[in-house]
């Protein structure tokens, strides 16, 4: 689908020299002399180079559709995850590279959303909360507030994530993937 290059907006996806590109910031400029242009970032849904680019608004660009569909996580193998449509029961294998550090996140079992254009996979979208055990906690120092202090733990899943005092080792908390923060305890 064409559109215009000041309709560009964040989160568009775009076919440009030659690539996939997301749009991360635009910014509409009115110069006081010259034409008014859209001033885009973009980053490539491939190998993440970023880039800056004016898009005048007689320019027009191909904005691409993906596809989501929801794969369950089954298991990973060397530097390769697989996961399986549960529709069809389709199984597609996805380097970890994808996921970068959010792939200490998967769980057996854990329902994603894959991203693609035209059968290649091009991303993986997590759930934004996971429940996880903490295997480590630093115990509680005497006479710190509650409000303002919080002690590092460790994750079974191997992260570290900042917890307030009164949580322990072996208590289930609640994660954010997209910020890799506590959230609250697990009910």
């Amino acid at each position: 689908m064409k559109i215009n290059g000041n309709q560009i907006t964040p989160g568009n996806v775009i076919t440009h020299q030659g690539g996939l590109w997301v749009a991360v910031k635009t910014m509409a400029v009115k110069p006081g002399k010259g034409g008014a242009f859209n001033q885009v970032e973009l980053k490539n849904l491939i190998d993440g180079r970023k880039l800056n680019e004016r898009f005048r608004a007689d320019e027009t660009v191909e904005k691409v559709r993906l596809e989501q569909k929801d794969y369950q996580f089954l298991y990973a193998e060397g530097d390769n995850l697989v996961f399986m449509d549960t529709e069809s029961y389709e199984q597609i294998t996805i380097s970890q590279d994808f996921l970068g550090d959010r792939v200490a996140f998967l769980q057996d079992g854990m329902m994603v959303t894959v991203e693609s254009h035209e059968e290649t996979p091009i991303g993986v979208k997590l759930p934004d909360y996971v429940t996880l055990e903490i295997t480590e906690a630093d115990p509680v120092v005497k006479g710190q507030t509650a409000a303002s202090s919080y002690k590092p733990a460790k994750l079974e899943n191997g992260l570290r994530v900042l917890v307030p005092p009164f949580i322990a080792t072996g208590e289930r908390i609640v994660v954010d993937t997209n910020e890799v923060t506590y959230v609250r305890r697990a009910d």
